[in-house]
C-alpha cells in the first residue's frame, strides 16, 4: 500500500466513523441512560429518559443523527513519534469532517468568526480541533471524536482562584457553573473538572475529562473522592433529564488535574449533554483498526 492510499483509507475510516458517532451513543453513555431511567420515580423524567432511549432506537433504524446539533468537531490525539502519517493527519482529518458532513449528513456548525459566514462543510478556522499528545517511541494513533454541541459548550467556564480558597472553593465554582447554566446543557450531563496552574491548563484538563469513560476514577483517590462528592451534590440539586427535575442531575463527575503553582488554583468546567458523543478509535502503524467506545459498528 502505499503512502497515498493509506492516507486515502484512514481519511474514508474517520469520515465514517465521525459520521457514525452522530448517530450511536458511545456503550458506556447508553449504559448510563438506561440506569438512570430505571433508577427514577418522577413519571415525567421516566418518561424522558425512554425518550432518549427511543431516540437511540431510531437514529440507528433511520440512520440519521440522533441529534440535530451535531456541534463543532474536535479531536483529541495521543499519537506515537513513529506513527507514519503523523505529518499527514491534520489534513486528514479535516477532509475526513468534510465527507462526514455530507455523508451523515451533519448540520452545518463552523462560523467564521467577526466575518460570520457559515462554511457550510463544518471546517473552518481552528475547526476541527485538533489537540495532540505525541509519545515517543510509539508508533501507533488514539484519537478520540467528540462534537461539542452549542447547549454543552454553553456551561465552559474557567477561573483562577486565590490558594485560600482551598478545595472548597473549586467545589464552589463547579456548583455555581451547574446551578447558573447546567439547564440549558440538556441533562443528565458528563461534568468535567480541570484542575491545574492557569485557566488554559485547567480548561483542556476539563474537556479531557470528558473523553473518559463514565464510572471511571482519578487515579489520585483522594480526586475520586472529590469526583464521588461533586456527583452526589449536584445530583441533589435535581436538574433531572431536560432540567425537568428528577433525582440525577449528572451522568458522572470526572476530574483531571495537573500540579499547579503554590500561589493558584486554576480551575475549569466543560460537559458533555445526555447526548455525549464521543468515540474512541485506534490505528497502528499498518492502519488496523481498533474502536472500544462502541460494540456495535456498521460501517
Amino acid at each position: 500500500m502505499t503512502k497515498q492510499e493509506a492516507v486515502s483509507r484512514m481519511t474514508d475510516t474517520m469520515a465514517k466513523f465521525v459520521a457514525f458517532t452522530g448517530k450511536r451513543l458511545p456503550d458506556d453513555v447508553r449504559q448510563k441512560i438506561a440506569e438512570l431511567a430505571a433508577q427514577e420515580e418522577e413519571p415525567l423524567a421516566k418518561s424522558i429518559y425512554q425518550t432518549m432511549m427511543r431516540n437511540q432506537e431510531l437514529a440507528q433504524k433511520l440512520n440519521r443523527p440522533s441529534c440535530q446539533d451535531t456541534g463543532a468537531i474536535q479531536f483529541f490525539l495521543k499519537c506515537g513519534s513513529e506513527f507514519p502519517y503523523l505529518g499527514e493527519l491534520p489534513s486528514l482529518l479535516r477532509e475526513a469532517v468534510i465527507r462526514a458532513t455530507k455523508d451523515a449528513p451533519l448540520r452545518h456548525n463552523a462560523v467564521e468568526t467577526f466575518d460570520e459566514y457559515n462554511t457550510g462543510k463544518n471546517v473552518g478556522l481552528g475547526i476541527p480541533s485538533l489537540f495532540w499528545d505525541i509519545v515517543p517511541g510509539r508508533d501507533d494513533c488514539e484519537i478520540y471524536t467528540y462534537m461539542a454541541g452549542g447547549g454543552c459548550s454553553l456551561p465552559g467556564k474557567a477561573k483562577v482562584l486565590m490558594p485560600g480558597e482551598g478545595y472548597e472553593g473549586v467545589t464552589k465554582f463547579v456548583l455555581d457553573v451547574m446551578t447558573s447554566y447546567g439547564l440549558n446543557a440538556c441533562p443528565p450531563l458528563l461534568v468535567g473538572v480541570g484542575i491545574g496552574t492557569s485557566v488554559e491548563v485547567a480548561a483542556l484538563q476539563s474537556k479531557k475529562a470528558l473523553m473518559r469513560r463514565i464510572g471511571s476514577h482519578n487515579p489520585n483517590p483522594k480526586a475520586a473522592k472529590m469526583e464521588r462528592l461533586l456527583e452526589d451534590g449536584i445530583n441533589k440539586i435535581g436538574l433531572g433529564p431536560q432540567g425537568l427535575r428528577g433525582k440525577h442531575s449528572v451522568l458522572g463527575v470526572n476530574i483531571e488535574n495537573s500540579a499547579r503553582h503554590p500561589s493558584v488554583i486554576g480551575v475549569a468546567v466543560n460537559v458533555g449533554c445526555w447526548s455525549h458523543r464521543r468515540g474512541h478509535i485506534l490505528f497502528d502503524r499498518d492502519l488496523n483498526v481498533t474502536i472500544d467506545s462502541h460494540s456495535e459498528v456498521d460501517f
